[in-house]
């Protein structure tokens, strides 16, 4: 008799179940997606002025005397007729003279002249000055 008292407490689990109504939900629209995580972008408020240097005096100075220039150097061929030698010269690298061999270059445009770098004693020291064209 056992076993008609377990069937008619699972058929009346059962009809339990059925008897009560299950909550509905309307759903309209999917879900808005999950938020994403967004990088800050940062403006500055006020951004740099732009600062620019006083001139300064051309070249830069120096307390020893610039060493005598080496014997001549060899100067390789030509590349072309447009092309100008610019000779070696010292400068100031690392606390210490150091000697820039010379060069063929292409002169900017038609007519220009070499000037070339120079040191210029100036009240006991040395002022170099950078070569340029003309």
């Amino acid at each position: 008799m056992l076993f008609p008292l377990v069937t008619l407490a699972g058929l009346g689990g059962l009809l339990g179940g059925c008897a009560s109504q299950p909550d509905s939900h309307l759903v309209s629209a999917p879900p808005p997606p999950a938020p994403t995580a967004s990088v800050p972008q940062v403006v500055a408020a006020n951004p740099p002025a732009v600062v620019v240097a006083p001139a300064v005096p051309a070249g830069y100075v120096v307390m020893q005397a610039p060493p005598a220039p080496p014997p001549p150097e060899a100067i390789p061929p030509r590349p072309s007729s447009q092309h100008v030698w610019l000779a070696g010269y010292w400068t100031w690298r690392n606390s210490r003279y150091e000697w820039m061999a010379g060069r063929w270059e292409l002169p900017p445009h038609s007519g220009a002249t070499w000037i070339s770098p120079r040191w210029a004693p100036e009240g006991g020291s040395y002022r170099f000055f950078e070569g340029y064209w003309k």
